[in-house]
């Protein structure tokens, strides 16, 4: 943990804070560091470990954003110290194969949801497929997503989707603004299911699908995977783990 490698948000407090840090405990490249630590807000958290994803190394956030949900609090004492004692937190993000309506698929992946969002004033019509069965035949609706644990407290959870502890083994497929079926909330969904999203009425009623920050418009068909042979790997305070935070997160009101 003594080869640390500091990345920062373009935020004048992050750049200023990340200077100090790096006068303090050097500055190794990110290929051979042996641990990064990312300074900002959540967004920037999400970026880095899309940047890291190569490199194989934890992640520990310090925060200068705002929520601050998967960061630790910002201090410049004792940094080896505490990245020696943080606890780590995995999981897996998601890989979506998204076909638009020229025929080009374009994957991505996805670290805390793959959301589809309709593009026009009109509803999007959706057809639900789980493991090569349709389990919804047209879900009219705003949007439809599907979260990881690490996520399920981000968009899913404004779109009242169950927030899911990072050991459930489970995926949250939630509805967002549902008309038709009026009363479906949404399912729980094992970690290794296929999902496919049918885009009915394509031309019509044209549908994006946006994978974290990467977005494809006027899709017609999306495959949601889990890919499990990439790790997402977060460092946290032992008094502040993110394991902790997602069940604190049950009890807010």
């Amino acid at each position: 943990m003594n080869k640390i490698g500091f990345l920062a948000s373009e935020d004048n407090a992050a750049q200023r804070a990340a200077k100090r840090l790096i006068k303090q405990y050097g500055n190794t490249a990110l290929a051979d560091a042996e641990v990064i630590v990312a300074i900002g807000g959540d967004g920037f958290m999400l970026h880095t470990l899309h940047q890291t994803l190569s490199h194989n190394v934890p992640i520990y956030g310090m925060n200068k954003g705002s929520v601050g949900f998967l960061m630790n609090r910002y201090s410049e004492n004792n940094l080896v110290e505490r990245l020696r004692k943080a606890k780590p937190a995995q999981w897996h993000p998601l890989a979506m194969v998204a076909r638009d309506e020229s025929g080009i698929e374009v994957d991505a992946l996805a670290i805390n949801e793959v959301s589809l969002l309709r593009q026009t004033r009109q509803a999007a019509n959706i057809r639900v497929h789980v493991n090569d069965a349709v389990k919804l035949d047209e879900l009219v609706c705003d949007g439809i997503l599907v979260a990881t644990p690490a996520g399920s407290t981000a968009y899913n959870a404004s779109a009242h989707g169950p927030i899911l502890p990072l050991g459930a083994g489970v995926l949250a497929l939630t509805p967002i603004s549902p008309f038709r079926p009026r009363r479906w909330r949404g399912a729980l969904l094992s970690q290794d299911a296929h999902i496919r999203f049918e885009i009915l009425n394509a031309a019509k009623r044209p549908v994006s699908a946006t994978a974290d920050h990467h977005e494809v418009r006027n899709v017609v068909q999306v495959d949601i995977v889990e890919q499990r042979e990439v790790s997402m790997r977060l460092l946290f305070d032992p008094e502040h783990n993110l394991e902790d935070r997602i069940v604190n997160e049950q009890f807010m009101v």
